[in-house]
This record gives C-alpha cells, sequence and structure tokens, in this order.
C-alpha cells in the first residue's frame, strides 16, 4: 500500500492549496478525481473503505487504486519541483552551465565554453558542493589539451584537492552514520556499550581527527559526532570550547547561509551545549541566531527546527527563574501536529516537569496524563533514557498526590524493567533515588531527622554538583526540598548556583 497518507500531512494548508493548483494546472480533463482524492486524504477521520466510497461508491476497485497511484506520482514530482525552486536552485542553475558548456566545447567554441565553467566553478567552489566541482574540473581537464590558455597542472592539483574534500565528508558521514547506530543501540534498545572505546575505533579505523573542518556540512557532521559522545558520557563542559571555536571559524566565510540546514544544526548543538553547561543567556542568545536563521529562504526550515528550538529556549527560561515564559512557549507549540515526535515528547515531558517544579500537581497530573502508550512505545520513539527520566516522573507525582495504588504498581514495574540495566550503566544511584523517595513516602516524619539529610549527602557521591546533569540535580532537588520544606523551583534553581 502506497503511504499517501502520512505524505499528505506533513503538508500544511499553503501546500495544499500549491498543489491542488498544481493538479487543476496539469489536468487535461474535468472529470479526474485526483483533487477530489487528495481533498479527502487531508481529512484523517476518513479511512480507505471510507474515501473510496466517497469516490466510487464502492469500498473496493480498481480505479481508485490507479487513482492512489497517479496521484502518489504526483506528489512526488509537486515536491521535488518545489525543492528545487527552494533549496536547489544553485545546483540547477550549475548543471545547465555544465551542460550548455560542453555543447560549445564539441563545437570547440573553447573560449565561451571555459568562461562558462569558470563560472560554474566560482559558484560551486562557494556553495562547497564538492561532486559538481568534480564534473566541472573532469570537463575542464578533458579538453585542456585542445585550448592552451589551460593550465593543466593548476587545473589537475584543483581536481586533486577537492577529491580530498569530498573524500572527508563522505568519511564524516559514514563515522557519524556509525555512531548513531551506535548511540541508537544504547538509547532505544537499551544495550549496554563502550561508547567511548566505539567512538576511538570508528575514527581511527576512518583517519578522523576532530580538529578538521570544511564546510558547514562537515562541521555540522563533526560536532554531531561530538555531541553524540558529550551526550551518552554527559561531558558538555569538555566539548563547549571545541564547538564554540570551530563555529567561529567557519562563520568567518562569506556567504554562510549557504548550507543553511547545517547552519541551524550547529547553532542548536551549541544552543544545547551551553544550556547543559548553566549558561543560559548565551544559549538564549545562540538561540535568537537560530530563529534568524530559521526565517531565511522565507522560512523553509522553520518547520523543521521549531520544536528543537522551543524546546531549548523553553528550558533555559525554567532554570532562569523565568519558569512561567517556559510554560507559556511550551503550551503555544504541543497543540500543533508535527513529524518530529521525539521533539514533541520532549515537550510534553518538560511540561510535567515545570508544572511539579511550580507544585501545581493538578496541571502536572494532566500534562502526565498525555503519555498512555506502553514504555515499550516510548522507548522506540525517544529512548530508554527518556523513559526512565518520564517514570521517575510520575513516580514523585504519585507521591505527591498521595496515589498509592499507582505509586506501588509504577515502582514494582520500573524495578522489575530497569533495575538491570541502571547498574550496568553505572547508574544505581536512580534505585537508591527511589528508595530514600519511598522512604519518606511512608514515613513522612523522617523529614524532620536531621541525619537524614548527611546520609543523603553521604549516599549521592557528587564528583562536581556545578558539573552534574541538570535533570538529575532536578530530581536531587526535591529531595533536599523535603527536608527544607521550602518551595521546590527555588530549591532547584539554587542547587544549579554556585
Amino acid at each position: 500500500m502506497i503511504a499517501l497518507n502520512s505524505i499528505v500531512e506533513t503538508f500544511n494548508s499553503e501546500d495544499q492549496q500549491k498543489f491542488i493548483s498544481y493538479l487543476a494546472e496539469k489536468n487535461k480533463r474535468k472529470d479526474t478525481k485526483n483533487i477530489q482524492l487528495f481533498k479527502l486524504l487531508t481529512n484523517r477521520n476518513l479511512n480507505s473503505k471510507a474515501v473510496c466510497r466517497q469516490l466510487y461508491k464502492v469500498e473496493n476497485c480498481n480505479a481508485y487504486h490507479a487513482l492512489r497511484k497517479r496521484l502518489f506520482q504526483s506528489l512526488i514530482d509537486f515536491t521535488a519541483n518545489k525543492n528545487l525552486e527552494d533549496e536547489n536552485s544553485i545546483d540547477m542553475q550549475i548543471i545547465k552551465y555544465i551542460l550548455a558548456s560542453r555543447t560549445y566545447l564539441l563545437q570547440k567554441n573553447y573560449d565561451v565554453a571555459y568562461k562558462i565553467l569558470d563560472k560554474a566553478e566560482r559558484l560551486a567552489d562557494e556553495h562547497l558542493l564538492y561532486p559538481i566541482l568534480n564534473e566541472i574540473y573532469h570537463t575542464k581537464i578533458q579538453y585542456a589539451p585542445s585550448y592552451p590558455k589551460i593550465n593543466l597542472e593548476n587545473l589537475i592539483f584543483k581536481q586533486t584537492e577537492n577529491h580530498k574534500k569530498h573524500q572527508l565528508e563522505d568519511q564524516l558521514n559514514i563515522v557519524y552514520a556509525k555512531l548513531k547506530s551506535v548511540l541508537n543501540t544504547i538509547s532505544y534498545q537499551g544495550k549496554v556499550v563502550d561508547f567511548e572505546n566505539e567512538l576511538h575505533i570508528i575514527l581511527k579505523n576512518n583517519n578522523i581527527e576532530l580538529s578538521e573542518s570544511l564546510s558547514f556540512k562537515s562541521l555540522y557532521q563533526i560536532l554531531a559526532i561530538v555531541n553524540i559522545s558529550a551526550l551518552v558520557t554527559n561531558s558538555y563542559f569538555e566539548i563547549e570550547n571545541f564547538v564554540l571555536k570551530s563555529y567561529k571559524i567557519l562563520k568567518e566565510k562569506k556567504e554562510t547561509n549557504k548550507q543553511l540546514y547545517y547552519q541551524i544544526h550547529i547553532v542548536y548543538i551549541i544552543a544545547n551545549t551551553l544550556f547543559r553547561n548553566r549558561k543560559f543567556k548565551s544559549s538564549l542568545k545562540y538561540i535568537q541566531e537560530m530563529e534568524e536563521l530559521m526565517l531565511l529562504k522565507k522560512g523553509v526550515y522553520l518547520k523543521e527546527f521549531i520544536l528543537k528550538k522551543t524546546l531549548v529556549e523553553a528550558l533555559n527560561h525554567n532554570f532562569s527563574d523565568n519558569q512561567n515564559k517556559a510554560i507559556d512557549l511550551v503550551e503555544a507549540t504541543i497543540n500543533k501536529k508535527h513529524g518530529d515526535i521525539e521533539s514533541l515528547l520532549d515537550l510534553h515531558l518538560s511540561l510535567l516537569m515545570f508544572y511539579f517544579q511550580k507544585e501545581d500537581y493538578s496541571k502536572a497530573k494532566s500534562a502526565a496524563s498525555n503519555f498512555y502508550h506502553k514504555d515499550s512505545y516510548y522507548i522506540e520513539k525517544a529512548g530508554i533514557d527518556w523513559v526512565i527520566k518520564k517514570s521517575l516522573a510520575e513516580i514523585l507525582l504519585y507521591i505527591e498526590l498521595q496515589e498509592e495504588d499507582l505509586l506501588y504498581s509504577r515502582l514494582k514495574s520500573f524495578r522489575r524493567r530497569y533495575s538491570t540495566y541502571l547498574k550496568e550503566i553505572n547508574q544505581k544511584r536512580i534505585l537508591i533515588f527511589l528508595n530514600f523517595a519511598e522512604r519518606i513516602y511512608k514515613n513522612p516524619e523522617l523529614v524532620n531527622n536531621k541525619n537524614l539529610e548527611e546520609e543523603l549527602k553521604s549516599t549521592f557521591e557528587w564528583t562536581s554538583l556545578q558539573q552534574e546533569d541538570l535533570f538529575v540535580i532536578s530530581f536531587y532537588a526535591w529531595l533536599k526540598n523535603k527536608i527544607e520544606k521550602n518551595e521546590l523551583y527555588h530549591t532547584t534553581l539554587k542547587l544549579l548556583t554556585p
């Protein structure tokens, strides 16, 4: 079955109108049902049989399946044409130059042909289009013996250097894919892997050094690799200088928006790194830069990055004593349809955390009600670490709401499913944290015992509270606040202050 619905769901109202106009212009017959089918598919409440009945008055017919195939092909053509208009116009222009130059070369009109190729080379070099540059150099070298004005050795040198750049980009792409696969094994399958060792082996086998950068695409691939390492090892402090320095060097190049998609990714990585390192004001400055970049080229990447931007922006505001703004940002975003399920889940979980820290447990419970799937679904969509954070938040919420049956059901389920995994990844302190939480629930008077705070400090081994993960600190703040009997939100912020 052709997944027409999944394609149609990605179209906003403007895209829908443009596609309908495209079909109307393309249709040669007035009785063509493709526009009617498309409009029916935008209604998510109709299944395939219902659509077929509305079109042909029967539940199943060959004409309906043939119409779906034709609409699918039209969707591909429309999407391709739209991309050519938006993003790849430079690529197409250069290809036209190459094709025109080859016609003139066959006609032995070398002066005109090489002038066109020179123009194509400048454009391709400016936009770091290594595969297209290779075609240009290939053509220039092929006809160089017939055109004495050309310096053949210089051309060969240029092509050799271009090969190196192109090869590095290919290698980085392979390394990124391999490391992403390792990360998926850890995050989505819950397997215990020595990530740092895997990183070392993969980089060594591909002769890659993390200090190299050539374009926004290659820098993005490098930073993505570094970011994956920081995510797994929680070592964001160690990568901050490298990330900022690399971006500054590349940003000094002219026309930095030529690889806009990768530049937005890079700025997002920087903003997230600074947030993790508690440099909230600096992080928000990069969020502003990210938003400005997202609005370039008629906002072509706005929809793709809006959830990621909103998430980091809201988290920065929440931990900067501006919680109401954080809540407003998330609530204005989460009800809109979006294909980035993982970021959407992060936003829902963040909203639960914001309300919990605000001690508005009624709204926190409402936010938690959005998590109605089984854990296996969320592990597939967002990873095992996300599920563990969600489960911990739910357990604390049940404690505050005094919902004993749900509390012990979730505690039992959590320990059964994740105890072995947490011990294997050396995160036994999460299980210890739950033991403290359960003790406090069973015996509320325990928080008045002066020895409890000392027991907490001696039990949790902090390498440095200032370098500890923000989300781990947030859970620890709940325990500390039970003893201090202050407002949970301000106890959390106090722990983050040097």
